[in-house]
């Protein structure tokens, strides 16, 4: 088989076991939601086709689902169940710790901890936009940090896990990918291989049409807008304001090159693109500072040229 149509294959293949992990991992929210009554909500994305742009672009107009059966393995067991474990554990603003998560749920399975604990993280960004990140190495401590940023502290607090954020980065991912500016057809394509469609109640979702076209329109996550001069008329996705405010483009890189296992430099000019748009984040922080009085703007701060050091 030329080696595209397997790339295409392991593509495809990878975008279904994650649909199902993901609605999973869904479902067990779901349940430590109704045990622990929490009022906290939850999303889900997973999104785009890709392999490293060297290989080739996702590619939205060639990707179809996979039909073919996916076998779990006692570790993805295990990673569904961390999961569970720990959304009940922030549901209950108690700490994670790896000798809770050991103790409680991974058992006799210790010796593959680091594996459950990947399997585990990849689920909660696909599933919730979120990350399983460790705070304290030492103690070993772990804290779950949004992929958007309402705080400059973006570990959760409050009821902040939503079910649509995942499905909201993968909305801005699109819209990222198609060089900031999204047809409807092209969003909807992605969304379809993703099996969420415009005319069809999603159970998560609910109506995913209105979310995108009118929700997120009004929360100013997004800009809908008509296509100057086409014909026949269509519209177009961009970043709303506060999509620029609450996460980044290199937030939302990230978050595809995790969906698809690999790193954000897999795709050169768009981690190209991200680099420079955290320039210019930096150097606006750093000129709101100097305006605000915040920082001296003496003879030392003259020859300020370079920004890489705040990264």
């Amino acid at each position: 088989m030329p080696r595209g149509q397997k790339s295409k294959l392991r593509a495809r293949e990878k975008r279904h076991q994650a649909r199902i992990e993901a609605q999973r991992a869904q479902d067990a929210q779901a349940t430590a939601a109704e045990e622990e009554q929490p009022s906290t909500s939850s999303f889900s994305p997973s999104g785009g086709s890709a392999q490293s742009q060297d290989e080739e672009k996702p590619s939205t107009s060639q990707a179809q689902p996979n039909t073919g059966r996916y076998h779990r393995t006692p570790l993805d067991d295990k990673a569904i169940l961390l999961v569970q474990f720990l959304l009940r554990k922030y549901n209950m603003r108690e700490p994670i710790t790896k000798e809770d998560m050991i103790k409680h749920v991974i058992k006799k399975h210790k010796v593959h901890f680091c594996e459950i604990l990947r399997k585990a993280s990849e689920l909660m960004v696909l599933a919730f936009g979120i990350d399983l990140k460790e705070v304290d190495p030492t103690r070993h401590h772990y804290a779950l940090i949004s992929k958007l940023q309402r705080t400059n502290d973006d570990r959760l607090r409050g009821e902040e896990i939503m079910p649509q954020t995942g499905l909201l980065m993968t909305v801005l991912c699109v819209i990222f990918m198609k060089g900031n500016c999204a047809t409807e057809k092209d969003m909807w394509e992605v969304l379809n291989v993703m099996g969420i469609y415009a005319d069809k109640k999603h159970f998560i979702y609910g109506d995913p049409k209105k979310l995108i076209t009118e929700v997120w329109v009004q929360e100013r996550y997004l800009l809908y807008r008509q296509v100057s001069n086409s014909n026949p008329p269509c519209r177009e996705f961009l970043w709303g304001p506060r999509a620029y405010a609450e996460t980044s483009k290199m937030k939302v890189l990230e978050f595809l090159a995790k969906v698809h296992d690999t790193v954000p430099s897999a795709f050169p000019s768009w981690y190209e693109e991200a680099l420079q748009d955290e320039e210019e984040r930096a150097r606006a922080r750093f000129t709101a500072l100097v305006h605000t009085g915040a920082l001296a703007t003496g003879p030392s701060m003259a020859n300020f040229g370079s920004f890489s050091h705040l990264y």
